[in-house]
């Protein structure tokens, strides 16, 4: 019960960083490129602040903590350049079908692909999430967007297959974001937007970084050794989900019985896929 709490929580911390990000990009509040270096920066800050509280030692050297470190960043810079020109709902799909795409083709490589099962669940909670985000009319969208997209999901996926060999979870984590932020420095020079950042934008990119970033990705780690890796692709597919239901609660956003259907398939596909036997 106390693991399945903590999967839920933190697939709630995903979902959060979404809504956080658009209530302070959307609204105005700062730009995506400063978004994404202050979201790495506090949680760069928070976790090597606990890593030290709890006197664990950080590694900053090795073939796991490179692929960590280059993955957070890819998939920190696709996604927010990504966003700049894929409307929301598509730019999810095409995120998260990547990193679906990517994990189990990986798995699979490595001897340890999905079951018949498995997939089954993917495809139907993949086709509730087509249902809940409706990327309606979204046929021209922006080639380079969608490839930004794309490699955010393989950033994803590959960050999730590193952290299955982590030791520690919290150090890990704390050395991923630490290495990771030159790299996201990039983000804003690539991105070519002017540099926005008010009250409001920077406390909202701190709470994303610290917290629902730096704290998620830390217990997200600690989680993925514990699960067969495309059982931890499938979950990933709740969080849209999750996100969209935390609009309608912070954010007075409408749903209708599109979502409700569509929040069913995604919900039957994961328990399909974690099903035993």
């Amino acid at each position: 019960m106390r693991f399945a709490f903590l999967i839920a929580l933190t697939m709630v911390f995903f979902a959060a960083n979404s809504v956080l990000n658009r209530m302070a990009v959307d609204g105005g509040h700062v730009d995506p490129g400063a978004f994404a270096v202050i979201r790495v920066l506090a949680g760069a800050l928070t976790l090597v602040a606990l890593a030290r509280l709890q006197q664990r030692p950080l590694r900053w050297t090795g073939r796991a903590r490179a692929v960590g470190a280059v993955s957070l960043a890819l998939y920190m810079g696709g996604f927010s350049l990504g966003y700049l020109t894929l409307p929301a709902g598509l730019g999810a799909l095409i995120l998260f079908g990547a990193v679906q795409i990517t994990i189990f083709v990986v798995s699979a490589l490595r001897g340890a692909g999905p079951s018949l099962r498995q997939v089954l669940g993917a495809v139907i909670a993949f086709g509730g999430l087509v249902v809940v985000l409706n990327p309606a009319g979204a046929t021209g969208a922006d080639p380079v967007g969608a490839a930004l997209m794309v490699l955010a999901g393989i950033g994803w996926g590959a960050y999730t297959l590193a952290g299955r060999g982590e030791p520690d979870a919290l150090a890990g984590t704390a050395a991923n974001f630490c290495l990771a932020l030159p790299l996201t420095l990039l983000v804003p020079v690539v991105s070519g937007q002017p540099l926005v950042v008010s009250g409001p934008g920077l406390g909202l990119a701190i709470l994303s970084g610290a917290v629902t970033s730096g704290i998620g990705y830390a217990m997200w780690y600690s989680i993925v050794p514990k699960l067969s890796p495309s059982t931890s692709a499938v979950l990933m597919l709740s969080v849209p989900v999750i996100a969209v239901a935390g609009g309608v609660l912070i954010l007075g956003e409408a749903v209708g019985l599109r979502f409700l259907v569509g929040a069913v398939l995604v919900l039957g596909g994961i328990a399909l896929s974690l099903r035993r036997g």
